[in-house]
């Protein structure tokens, strides 16, 4: 089964972990959450399987630029609205989702 790679096409995060997954054999395939997923399907499957402490980018530029009523706001809605929120990668592999291409998720998928 292939994992789905979900980020952006400038993410060097996104970049580096699809390279990853092929140099090891994984059959990977990368969808740009602006262009080519449909959020409100997604995000909302995404937030049940990892809560929105995990999902929601709070580190970014976006977040910052945001008033505290917006911060406040319901996450899914916050995430379809502004997709630069998610926190990169997200991966879909073996029926599971992944968030972010740190050390637990290469040593999970690799």
């Amino acid at each position: 089964m292939p994992y789905i790679l979900y980020g952006l096409k400038n993410c060097d995060t996104c970049k580096k972990a699809l390279k990853a997954l092929e140099a090891a054999g994984k059959q990977a395939r990368f969808v740009d959450i602006r262009a080519d997923t449909d959020l409100a399907a997604k995000v909302p499957v995404w937030l049940a399987a990892t809560g929105p402490d995990l999902l929601l980018n709070t580190r970014s530029t976006t977040w910052r630029g945001l008033s505290e009523a917006e911060r406040a706001g319901d996450p899914a809605s916050l995430l379809i609205v502004h997709p630069t929120l998610i926190k990169r990668p997200v991966i879909e592999a073996s029926g599971k989702v992944y968030i972010s291409w740190s050390k637990t998720v290469q040593a999970d998928l690799l």
